[in-house]
C-alpha cells in the first residue's frame, strides 16, 4: 500500500488539446512505441563494491507531497504522510511482490500461529529497537491496535480500510509476555486476509506517545477514554507542519530512517538513518532527500540534469529512456503488483437516470467493449507502449488470477457493443444521440426506470495528472459518441477527486460525477481482497456498487478458511463490472546507476515500497 489518508485508499495519480491526437492514436501508433516495454524490462542485477557514505536523492509523485506525519492522519487530513514505512514499520511489511503478501525478512514480527478455529492468534516479535534503544514490544502493537480504534470511533472515514463490523472491530490484543502477542478473533479471518490487513497495522511507541499533552502523564491506553485522548493529542501535533522535524514525539521511530528536515512549503523532506535500526540492511548512506514536484515534466527535467537519483519516469515521456541511460540512469518497469486501472462507477448518479441507466449489465458490458486495451496501450498519445491489459481486480502476477484466463469477457468490439443496446430496445444513432426505443422490464426492452426517449449521457470527472489519464478518458468518449453516448470530460485537481468523489464520505457530491479516473487503486499483494472497495456498505465502495453475489464471495475470501475463493471472486466482479476496466500503465523507475542493492528493493518501488536501507553508492 502506499503512503496515502483514509479518503485516498492507495490512488496515486489530462490534457483535453490531446483529442485531435487520441482520435486516431488507438488506430495504430507506429514503431516508436512498439518494443518501448524491451528499452525496460529487464532488472538489473545488485553491481559494484559497496561504499559507505553518500545521499540519495527521490522525486516524489507530482502532486502528492506529503502534509502528516502521525502514520494514521484523520480523514479531515486529506494528504499524504511523511515517511510511513521508513520511520515506522507496520507489524508485517507489505512484499511488493504479487505472489506474496508480505516481506518477512523486513516484518517486525514472525508469521501468525492460528488456533484450529482461527479465533486465537499468536504472533512472536522479533528483536527490533526503536531510536531510543528500548525493544519494540508486543505492548507496542496493542497500543496502536488500541489507536486505529480511538480513530474509528470518532470517524469510520479516518481509515479507508476499514468496514463496520470488521477488523479492527471485534479484535482483542493483550502482550502475554514483552515478545508475545496475542489477538482474539470475535469472527474468525482467513488467515491471507487478516495478514493482509496486518500489513497496514503500523507499531507506535507505547511508553513515549501515551501522553495527552507535552509533559503529561502517562495514561493506561487500554481504556477507550484514555486511547482517545491521546489519539487526538497525536493527530493535532502531527498538524503542526513546521515542528515535524523538531518536535521530540517524531524522533522515536523503529525504522530504518529518522526525520531531519522538513519544507512545509514544498512538502519536501529529508531522512538520516535510525542508528538503533534493527532489521536488515546496512543503512550505508547518510540521508535520503525526497524533493517534491508539481508535474512529471518537471523530474524529467531534473534526471536529465543528473539531479535526482531515484525516480518514476512518466510514459509520456518513454523515448527520453535511452538519453536518460546515456546519462548513467537504469530504467526498469512493469506493471504494480495487485494495482488496476478503472472507471469508477456511481451508482447512485440520478442526472439522466443514469444510475438507473448503469445499473443496466448489457450497459456495462457495451460501455467496456468500447475500451481499446491494446490500442490504448500503443498508442503515443496514450500509454506510449508502456502498459499491460487487465480486465479483473487480481492485478498483476496475482495467485488468485480470474478463471477466464487470456479470454477477457468483454473484449474491445464496439459491433458488439451496439448490439447489446440494439438488443436491449435502444435506437443507436452514431455521433448523435442513442434513445431507449423500447421501455420497460422484459426481453428486449431497455430496463427498469428507463424512460422513453431516454439518452445516455454522464459526466467523467477526469484527473489531472499524470497525461495518460485525461488521454485515455478522451479516447474513450470518443468511442462512445460513435456509439451515440455523450461523456462530458470535466477536468479535477487529484486531490479535490479525493476529498470529494466518493459516496461513502461525500454523499453529496453524487451527482457531480457519474464516473471517476483518478489513476490507480492498490490493493494487498498476494490477497488482492476487494472487501471494503465493491462489497455492499464497504468503506471505500466510491460509486456504491451492490451485488449479493459479489457480497458472498467478499465474505468468503475475507472470513473463509480457503483462500482460493479470491479467484472466484476475481471473476465474478469482472463479468459483473462495478467499474469499467483500463490498462495498467507500467511504474517506470530510474535511478542512478552508481546506486546498488537487492534487485527486489528497486522492483519494490513499483508500488513506491523504499528500502533506502539496502541501498549503496559504488564506484
Amino acid at each position: 500500500m502506499t503512503q496515502v489518508s483514509g479518503k485516498q485508499r492507495g490512488r496515486i495519480f489530462v490534457a483535453l488539446a490531446l483529442v485531435a491526437v487520441l482520435v486516431t492514436a488507438c488506430s495504430g501508433a507506429g514503431s516508436a512505441t512498439k518494443d518501448a516495454a524491451r528499452s525496460y524490462d529487464t532488472l538489473p542485477e545488485q553491481a559494484g563494491h559497496p561504499k559507505n557514505g553518500g545521499t540519495v536523492t527521490v522525486a516524489l509523485t507530482p502532486g502528492l507531497s506529503p502534509n502528516f506525519i502521525y502514520p494514521y492522519p484523520p480523514a479531515s487530513a486529506n494528504g499524504t504522510v511523511i515517511g510511513r514505512g521508513l520511520m515506522w514499520r507496520s507489524l508485517y511489511r507489505p512484499s511488493g511482490e504479487g505472489d506474496k503478501i508480505v516481506d518477512a525478512g523486513s516484518s517486525l514480527a514472525e508469521d501468525p500461529a492460528y488456533s484450529p478455529d482461527r479465533k486465537t492468534v499468536t504472533i512472536k516479535m522479533k528483536h527490533y529497537k526503536w531510536s531510543d534503544g528500548a525493544p519494540v514490544t508486543a505492548g507496542d502493537v496493542v497500543f496502536s491496535l488500541a489507536l486505529l480504534k480511538a480513530a474509528l470511533a470518532e470517524s469510520p472515514a479516518n481509515w479507508s480500510f476499514y468496514t463496520p463490523g470488521q477488523f479492527p472491530d471485534g479484535v482483542t490484543a493483550k502482550a502475554t509476555t514483552p515478545d508475545t502477542l496475542t489477538l482474539g478473533l470475535k469472527t474468525a479471518y482467513n488467515p491471507s486476509y487478516l495478514l493482509s490487513m496486518l500489513t497496514l497495522l503500523y507499531v507506535m511507541p507505547s511508553t513515549q506517545w501515551n501522553i495527552a499533552r507535552a509533559g503529561g502523564p502517562h495514561l493506561d491506553y487500554t481504556k477507550p477514554k484514555n486511547a482517545t485522548a491521546i489519539y487526538k493529542y497525536l493527530t493535532k501535533e502531527s498538524g503542526a507542519q513546521s515542528t515535524f522535524a523538531s518536535n521530540p514525539l517524531w524522533q522515536v521511530v523503529n525504522g530504518p530512517y529518522r526525520l531531519k528536515s522538513f519544507d512545509s512549503t514544498t512538502g519536501s523532506f529529508s531522512l538520516v538513518p535510525n542508528k538503533s535500526y534493527s532489521g536488515p540492511g546496512t543503512s550505508r548512506l547518510d540521508q535520503i532527500d525526497f524533493k517534491a514536484f508539481t508535474s512529471a515534466a518537471a523530474v524529467l527535467n531534473q534526471f536529465k540534469a543528473g539531479n535526482l537519483t531515484v525516480g518514476t519516469l512518466d510514459s509520456g515521456f518513454i523515448a527520453q529512456i535511452p538519453a536518460l541511460k546515456a546519462k548513467g540512469y537504469n530504467v526498469y518497469g512493469a506493471p504494480a503488483p495487485a494495482r488496476f486501472d478503472s472507471l469508477t462507477i456511481n451508482f447512485k448518479n440520478t442526472v439522466d437516470n443514469f444510475g438507473k441507466v448503469i445499473s443496466q449489465a448489457y450497459v456495462r458490458q457495451a460501455l467496456q467493449r468500447l475500451i481499446d486495451q491494446r490500442g490504448y496501450i500503443a498508442s503515443r498519445g496514450i500509454y506510449n507502449g508502456a502498459g499491460s491489459l487487465n480486465y479483473s481486480t487480481a492485478g498483476s502476477d496475482s495467485p488468485y488470477p480470474p478463471r477466464f484466463g487470456d479470454n477477457p469477457p468483454y473484449p474491445h468490439d464496439p459491433a458488439a457493443a451496439e448490439k447489446l443496446l440494439t438488443d436491449n430496445g435502444w435506437k443507436v444513432v452514431p455521433d448523435g444521440s442513442t434513445t431507449c426505443v423500447r421501455p420497460g422490464t422484459g426481453p428486449g426492452e431497455c430496463g427498469a426506470g428507463i424512460p422513453q426517449g431516454q439518452t445516455i449521457s454522464f459526466t467523467l470527472a477526469s484527473a489531472n495528472t499524470p497525461a495518460y489519464v485525461g488521454a485515455r478518458d478522451v479516447a474513450f468518449a470518443s468511442a462512445a459518441k460513435r456509439l451515440g453516448i455523450e461523456v462530458k470530460i470535466v477536468t479535477k485537481a487529484l486531490n479535490y477527486m479525493y476529498a470529494n468523489y466518493g459516496n461513502t464520505f461525500a454523499p453529496a457530491k453524487k451527482n457531480e460525477w457519474a464516473m471517476q479516473d483518478n489513476g490507480s487503486l492498490y490493493l494487498a499483494a498476494g490477497y488482492p481482497s476487494s472487501n471494503t472497495v465493491f462489497n455492499t456498505g464497504g468503506s471505500f465502495n466510491l460509486g456504491g456498487f451492490q451485488d449479493a453475489e459479489a457480497d458472498k464471495l467478499i465474505d468468503a475470501s475475507t472470513f473463509g478458511a480457503d483462500a482460493k475463493v479470491l479467484s472466484t471472486e476475481v471473476t465474478r466482479l469482472a463479468e459483473d463490472l462495478p467499474v469499467l476496466f483500463l490498462p495498467t500503465p507500467h511504474t517506470l523507475v530510474v535511478w542512478k546507476d552508481t546506486l546498488s542493492g537487492p534487485p527486489a528493493s528497486f522492483k519494490a518501488l513499483l508500488s513506491f515500497l523504499y528500502a533506502p536501507e539496502q541501498w549503496y553508492f559504488h564506484g
